[in-house]
């Protein structure tokens, strides 16, 4: 999470952290065998990287999916970042921050005077926590900004081997797996875990409509994102999980946020620009971006 005066050295920073890890340990899985298939609007092909970007229709919603393939998810996975405590960006410009970002989608649900709501066990009052993402525990880059002894941490972190879903762990045993970047919402957020929906049937958006942003793993080295747009209304939560398991059957998958603040942006190999695919209307606090391997590797 950069301050003001960071966004330099952050950027170095990452770059360097994420040279610094030795050379792939095992072999990579290859792309996975999805049964469904949309109509691709965007691709990416490289040696480490791969990418479709698929539109489809789910329950008169206009939806797209991301299927991911990575040499090295854990190097390859990236955050970028609005200033702590001080403003929010759009995720185009927050993308500029990861060099080399090929896919982009929004990230993490935040506080700010629009938006003031925090958990009830959060110390302290709103204002405390204005232009900052939800969550007990936050992370960039290896740098820890948030960490609220005693509030279990929902959301994401992303660690040697990729991305791993958290629900009502311990700070400290979270903590002790050396994450590297932290992504989180509400605690109903975690929708499916170990192929099964966790869905919390009496949350509100369960049962309302709305955009949404999940993100779900497929196996060590393929994720897919999922966007479901306005058009429409949207989905429910509900009908989210029962695309998801209908068409895709993650091992897990998160629901980020979505609303105004979705975000799908993407670019071709041979391209230097990002295209906005949805979204990138409002700002927000975070966002998760899509690398190669650094180098080349």
């Amino acid at each position: 999470m950069k301050t003001p005066f960071k966004r330099i050295i952050a950027a170095c920073a990452a770059l360097a952290w994420a040279c610094g890890f030795s050379a792939l340990a095992e072999e990579p899985l290859p792309d996975y065998p999805y049964s469904f298939s949309g109509s691709v609007v965007a691709s990416y092909e490289s040696p480490t990287l791969r990418y479709t970007v698929e539109s489809f229709d789910y329950e008169d919603a206009a939806c797209y999916v991301a299927k991911l393939w990575m040499a090295d998810p854990g190097r390859q996975i990236r955050k970028g970042t609005a200033n702590w405590e001080t403003d929010l960006e759009l995720p185009s410009e927050m993308a500029e921050d990861v060099l080399g970002a090929a896919l982009v989608i929004n990230g993490s649900g935040y506080v700010s005077p629009q938006f003031p709501w925090i958990p009830e066990n959060y110390p302290g009052v709103s204002e405390d926590y204005h232009y900052t993402p939800l969550g007990s525990l936050t992370i960039t880059d290896g740098e820890v900004f948030r960490n609220l002894p005693g509030v279990p941490f929902y959301g994401l972190t992303l660690q040697a081997d990729g991305l791993h879903m958290h629900v009502a762990e311990d700070n400290e045993d979270v903590l002790a797996q050396n994450p590297t970047q932290t992504w989180s919402f509400y605690i109903e957020c975690p929708v499916i875990r170990d192929h099964a929906s966790i869905l919390d049937p009496d949350w509100r958006f369960t049962s309302s409509r709305a955009i949404r942003t999940i993100v779900a793993k497929m196996d060590a080295n393929n994720y897919i994102t999922v966007t479901v747009t306005g058009k429409p209304r949207g989905l429910t939560m509900a009908q989210c999980v029962a695309m998801l398991q209908t068409l895709f059957d993650p091992e897990w998958a998160y629901n980020l946020d979505g609303g105004p603040s979705s975000a799908l942006l993407a670019r071709g190999a041979e391209e230097t620009a990002l295209t906005i695919l949805h979204g990138n209307k409002t700002k927000d606090t975070d966002v998760m971006a899509f690398i190669e391997l650094p180098g080349g590797e």
